[in-house]
């Protein structure tokens, strides 16, 4: 079976509402959401072409291939849009760790557990 693929130049549908929209990366080997960055479409046609992540830094403002200089890459397994298309999930495969503080995942601080 070969997989869908959108077609580089039909993206726009994606950024009908904003310039840039939320990019969610979750581990498909662990299940563990890694970490929420922001796509513009250049960095999601970046990504399709390259089958890595590619972001848009909002502080640097710049793109941002995760992973190219720790070597903590992440290599795209598929992506799929919200029911509105203005959020996307990149299942990935995570070298190393995904948070720039050196946890997996960005997401370890617990704000609420029910007892």
């Amino acid at each position: 079976m070969n997989p869908i693929k959108i077609n580089i130049n039909d993206v726009d549908k994606y950024f009908e509402k904003s310039e840039l929209i939320p990019a969610i990366a979750f581990d498909i080997d662990t299940k563990t959401v890694l970490m929420l960055a922001y796509m513009n479409k250049e960095s999601l046609k970046k990504t399709l072409e390259t089958g890595y992540t590619w972001y848009w830094s909002r502080s640097r403002q710049e793109y941002w291939n995760k992973g190219a200089t720790s070597g903590h890459l992440q290599r795209v397994v598929s992506i799929y849009a919200d029911c509105d298309n203005d959020t996307l999930l990149l299942n990935v495969k995570q070298a190393g760790v995904a948070c720039h503080t050196g946890e997996y995942s960005c997401f370890f601080n617990e704000l609420y557990k029910e007892d």
